[in-house]
């Protein structure tokens, strides 16, 4: 197919009205997809993380943009919502953020969840993930996984969040600041265990890619001396649980003890564990009365 074949067939495609998320490279402007270049070219209304680093992707694409490129970030988009939504009414919003995916722990939420509740058309363009990319590259069992955001900044919650993994069967991936990698990776190797296996991918699709794969204890000695770029960890699941609920009680009494509400207290012991948190509940009110 020729080029005048192809850009045919992408107007063809191309919807006249709604939303239209599109990935954005990670780092390789070669993983711009025609598809993405095509939309950045046609849209009414871009809706960009950053305005800037949208025009310069469009400018290393050689497009030049017939609509309006608007911010929208995590700080405004609720504001941006149903000025978007008029817009995609009457035309294409397309909606991109600075690298990967939107609404993956990027923006976009706001405007998808608006468009789907007034019946205004939402499609996707799909291509490159930081997420995908990673599970790919880690080398670990990744067949069923959980994909958890940004690890949490504060240490305890972070702590509690980590509990939360240690007999999650399932692999989890989730990005960190290069700033906080160290420290993360200590913790976990504190409560998942040392010998837990994980890969750090650092610069995904980027000159100076690396992919680190070792134990977590082996990790967290590696990341003491520095590590710089865009972070994305993969941690490979544990092993299930086969606690039973009476097992547990000691557990839950200690966070309570510790200023945490019951039913909170029993919720992350029941998550933890994989046990059902109604029968966990009761046993532990029963302890807490006998007291």
């Amino acid at each position: 197919m020729d080029s005048a074949d192809t850009q045919a067939t992408l107007q063809h495609q191309f919807p006249t009205r709604g939303v239209v998320l599109a990935a954005t490279p990670l780092g390789n402007i070669d993983d711009a997809s025609q598809r993405l270049q095509h939309a950045l070219a046609n849209a009414d209304v871009i809706a960009a993380e950053d305005t800037r680093r949208t025009r310069a992707l469009a400018a290393a694409l050689g497009v030049e943009p017939r609509g309006k490129i608007i911010s929208n970030f995590d700080h405004n988009e609720e504001q941006r919502r149903d000025e978007l939504l008029v817009a995609a009414r009457n035309g294409v919003v397309l909606v991109v953020t600075d690298a990967g995916m939107p609404i993956v722990s990027d923006p976009g939420l706001s405007l998808v969840a608006a468009a789907h509740d007034a019946g205004v058309p939402v499609t996707c363009l799909p291509g490159p993930s930081a997420v995908t990319t990673a599970l790919a590259l880690s080398g670990l069992h990744v067949g069923h996984f959980i994909f958890d955001g940004f690890a949490p900044r504060k240490a305890g919650a972070r702590e509690a969040w980590l509990k939360e993994l240690v007999h999650q069967p399932r692999a989890v991936c989730f990005f960190e600041s290069p700033h906080r990698l160290a420290q993360t990776l200590a913790d976990a190797a504190s409560v998942l265990g040392r010998d837990r296996r994980a890969a750090v991918c650092r610069e995904l699709t980027k000159t100076y890619e690396e992919v680190k794969r070792a134990t977590l204890g082996e990790l967290a000695e590696w990341a003491k001396d520095g590590v710089r770029g865009e972070v994305t960890v993969v941690i490979e699941g544990g092993d299930a649980a086969t606690a039973e609920p009476e097992d547990l009680v000691e557990l839950v009494l200690e966070l309570v003890s510790g200023g945490m509400r019951m039913k909170d207290a029993v919720k992350t012991i029941a998550k933890q564990h994989g046990v059902k948190s109604g029968e966990l509940y009761d046993l532990a009110q029963e302890a807490r009365s006998a007291e």
